[in-house]
């Protein structure tokens, strides 16, 4: 279909709200971005809610301000005029050969339409944008996803129903499993999403028109000509918060929103981010593991989750992924090691690569809880004990001696843990944390909060079914599809999945494990905060499980008990990593 209007300008023909019909008869809008040469040129391609006509520095401004005083370099080399959230910067890929494809999902921006996130639908929608691309006269045929976040997300899913024109895909920082990575945590509910659809979506939905804002580039509105009153919005899109709480177990509504990994067989380079806990990092990890797909590559980094993306770091590899699989070219990407980790120290980063993940070579170390010392030693306690707490409350921390060596810590964790509540359900909330001698916590800034501990892990002692197929003893996988519940005083052993870190410890200082009844909190009030979120950043970011009707004090408001000793040994599975060889 045609284009409203094209134009040159900075060094590109930009094709503005390109109309991209779909198989129901609905029209999405694009922009599409391409060298002002004539020529067939391999795309690279995103569908999202966030308005392509919003410029990252309006719609997101702390952020923005925040990376471009700290990586000068993001800024550099471009005009910064068409820069959006979570998605290339076309003055940096079309200079190189590329056609970068924005394109509005169904209900977003100018694209009309009811929205209804990683349904089926937009899958769908994202497969029929990927083949209009992929036969365009200025394309090669080869059509490339990146994007963070739902830009990356949304590649897994739709990676499964195998398009014919997707040659690969970068996912930055994309979970996949819509129930484990992204709406219940070991079957606690996440109330991001429905904070998240207040925020960033009904902000720039489709029908606000003249009351939203405008285009710093165009002049035209972000979010199409037609102004709608509150109420046709609102018939407009799903209750999406409601919808997610409606479904508390891993059922057809969660399983037609995430991957079918053994369908999965596209090249794709896979980067996650250590500091991404409650949203990012798991299934980077899990897709690298279980994808189908022959050639794949993982990278791991940290700092904000959209920074490296934008970063000479972030976008040369892309680019070097990219320049491998959409223009053949042969740049020694073949040669790439599969494994590529920024290693978290204390105070830097340092690159290593490996051949796998997780790292062969891990030492699986086992930490036990003494209930008695509240301590996490290499020996199980010789005698039983327990310890009780709130269970909507601050819980039990188990600390280490000083460790006496220097010690690297990276891959997965996992608790083995014997529970006992006096009522029918408990909620339990693990935090890996490192100690400084001087009884410091370390905490680094991390995708979202600035003061994100090491390690994160959640579980629901009713969902602790496991599916013994996709188990492994350093990650246990959860069916959550029946709840078991408790009796009250009954002693229970539950396996609890700590997402994948990295950090490398010093001698001297000491790990814990916390064991809590709610989120962490580095402390009570932080003053950060994000433009673009609610709440205060307090340790955990966004990524809170605050909602009284998932978490009803008769149910969850009881006292739980730790058990170890003989017949219950208690312990912190960690991934300990000899030097290479």
């Amino acid at each position: 279909m045609g284009s409203p209007g094209s134009e040159l300008r900075d060094g590109m023909r930009i094709d503005w709200d390109v109309l991209i019909e779909m198989d129901d008869g609905l029209v999405l809008r694009a922009d599409v971005y391409r060298p002002e040469r004539e020529g067939r040129f391999p795309v690279i391609l995103s569908y999202g809610p966030y308005a392509k006509g919003l410029a990252f520095q309006e719609g997101y401004p702390s952020a923005w301000q925040r990376m471009v005083a700290e990586h000068p370099d993001v800024a550099y080399g471009s005009s910064n005029k068409y820069q959006n959230w979570e998605v290339v910067d076309p003055e940096k890929w079309v200079p190189d050969g590329y056609a970068c494809v924005r394109v509005d999902s169904r209900g977003a921006g100018r694209s009309p339409g009811y929205i209804d996130h990683f349904s089926p639908r937009e899958t769908r929608d994202l497969y029929l944008c990927i083949e209009w691309a992929g036969v365009q006269r200025w394309s090669n045929g080869k059509v490339g996803l990146n994007g963070i976040s739902y830009y990356g997300i949304n590649q897994w899913h739709v990676a499964s129903l195998q398009p014919p024109h997707l040659a690969a895909m970068c996912i930055w920082e994309g979970a996949a499993d819509w129930y484990r990575d992204m709406t219940h945590h070991g079957g606690i509910l996440s109330t991001f999403w429905a904070n998240w659809y207040d925020m960033q979506v009904k902000s720039v939905q489709y029908g606000l028109g003249a009351r939203g804002p405008r285009s710093r580039v165009t002049g035209e509105l972000v979010c199409g000509d037609e102004t709608l009153t509150d109420r046709e919005l609102q018939r407009n899109r799903c209750d999406f918060g409601d919808d997610i709480l409606a479904h508390p177990l891993d059922d057809d509504y969660h399983k037609g929103r995430s991957p079918v990994w053994d369908r999965i067989s596209v090249p794709f380079l896979s980067a996650a981010n250590w500091g991404g806990q409650g949203l990012h990092p798991r299934g980077n990890f899990e897709g690298f593991v279980r994808a189908a797909s022959r050639d794949k590559w993982l990278e791991a980094h940290g700092i904000e989750h959209w920074t490296h993306f934008y970063t000479d770091y972030g976008r040369t590899l892309q680019k070097r992924f990219f320049d491998y699989t959409l223009k053949d070219m042969k740049n020694g990407w073949d040669r790439q090691p599969r494994v590529q980790l920024q290693l978290r120290h204390v105070d830097r980063f340092v690159e290593r690569h490996e051949n796998e993940w997780p790292i062969a070579r891990t030492r699986w170390t086992k930490f036990h809880l003494d209930p008695a010392g509240h301590a996490l030693g290499p020996e199980p306690p010789k005698a039983a004990a327990s310890a009780t707490y709130d269970g909507l409350g601050d819980g039990v921390t188990f600390i280490s001696a000083p460790l006496e060596h220097e010690t690297e810590i990276t891959g997965p964790l996992a608790a083995k843990l014997f529970v006992s509540s006096s009522t029918a359900d408990a909620d339990l909330f693990l935090v890996f944390r490192v100690f400084s001698p001087d009884m410091r916590e370390i905490v680094f800034m991390g995708a979202i909060d600035p003061h994100t501990p090491v390690a994160q892990g959640w579980l629901r002692a009713s969902h602790r079914k496991l599916d013994p197929k996709l188990s492994t003893e350093y990650r246990p996988y959860h069916t959550h599809d029946e709840l078991q519940p408790l009796k009250p005083g009954e002693v229970v052993p539950l396996d609890v999945e700590l997402w994948p870190t990295s950090i490398v410890v010093p001698a001297g200082h000491r790990i814990a494990l916390s064991v809590r009844g709610r989120d962490y909190e580095w402390q009570k009030s932080t003053g950060a905060k994000l433009s673009n979120f609610k709440n205060e950043l307090r340790g955990c970011g966004p990524f809170l499980h605050d909602d009284p009707r998932d978490r009803p004090a008769a149910v969850f408001g009881g006292r739980n008990t730790l058990h170890a000793g003989p017949g219950r040994e208690s312990y912190l599975l960690v991934p300990v990593i000899p030097p290479q060889r």
